[in-house]
């Protein structure tokens, strides 16, 4: 049997599902169908969209990244975590959930919990699973990363790129303990400032000049939250680079093939959103991946 795509308004308690009431799906505009729902445009922190997989309900061409980190360093910060057998993983905000089911490749005898609000983003993650093999070690829930509990702790949490969820940083590390087991390890990323931002960068962000700090300073609040930094990644130019052209360039051509009110308004937002990267936060927003052990 394949995973269970969850539905909008269900829940997961006790390894159960409830049906809630299904929400009525309302207007979706361009940006939804592009899958980056809840990035508005050229307004908010730049990072909270590296998280947001979004829903597609039409389907149409999906960036190939989610996050400004390539497969391969992906890859080798999973290897590095040297997760037992029988390994429990929780992924919060998972979005389509790539993360936990190379996981899950890595370690066959691992299983893994994704978290995400998106009920599309979930599918879709179900979908991947039952191609790959790998449903009956999934179990998704549609739910807000920082309300999801389970029954058992788990040796690995991720959250990469979602820390806005929980506050910041340092509140998602406090967070993640809650689920990890004495000594287990987290995987969490979360942007830096390669240099200091001027003022039209902050503006276009909407981020204040202390939101990051540098990337010493964010291996200090890690630190500084009860962490030990066993291994990271820092994210390249040519990450960033492949990560925004894809995302532009998939909302670019979903709006030139939905000509209409809804395709101008997503090519105006990839614009937007291509000229606030171009001219303002490339080279100045990083983003590292940290594998940490907790140091309880």
């Amino acid at each position: 049997m394949g995973a269970r795509r969850p539905r909008t308004g269900d829940r997961r308690r006790n390894g159960r599902t409830e049906e809630g009431p299904r929400r009525i799906a309302g207007r979706r505009d361009a940006r939804r169908a592009a899958g980056i729902a809840g990035y508005p445009v050229a307004r908010r922190r730049a990072v909270r969209h590296i998280a947001r997989d979004g829903s597609q309900p039409h389907r149409p061409l999906r960036p190939p990244h989610r996050r400004p980190i390539s497969a391969a360093h992906l890859e080798r910060l999973l290897r590095r975590a040297k997760l037992a057998g029988g390994a429990r993983v929780l992924d919060l905000g998972c979005g389509q959930a790539p993360w936990i089911l190379r996981a899950l490749e890595l370690y066959p005898e691992a299983t893994a919990d994704g978290v995400d609000i998106s009920g599309d983003g979930l599918a879709a993650a179900a979908e991947d699973a039952d191609r790959r093999g790998l449903s009956d070690r999934l179990r998704l829930h549609e739910a807000k990363a920082a309300d999801f509990t389970a029954a058992e702790p788990y040796d690995l949490v991720l959250c990469v790129g979602a820390t806005h969820a929980f506050g910041g940083l340092t509140e998602t590390l406090r967070a993640v303990r809650r689920h990890l087991r004495p000594a287990g390890l987290a995987l969490v990323g979360e942007g830096f400032w390669e240099r200091p931002p001027g003022q039209e960068v902050l503006d276009g962000l909407g981020a204040a000049p202390d939101e990051y700090a540098d990337l010493a300073g964010t291996v200090a609040r890690a630190e500084g939250a009860g962490y030990a930094v066993v291994h990271a990644h820092t994210s390249t130019l040519a990450e960033w680079d492949e990560y925004e052209w894809s995302w532009t360039g998939t909302l670019t051509r979903w709006a030139l093939d939905h000509p209409g009110p809804d395709g101008d308004a997503a090519l105006a937002t990839a614009r937007e959103h291509r000229d606030l990267w171009l001219g303002g936060y490339r080279g100045v927003l990083g983003f590292v991946t940290f594998l940490l052990r907790d140091l309880r």
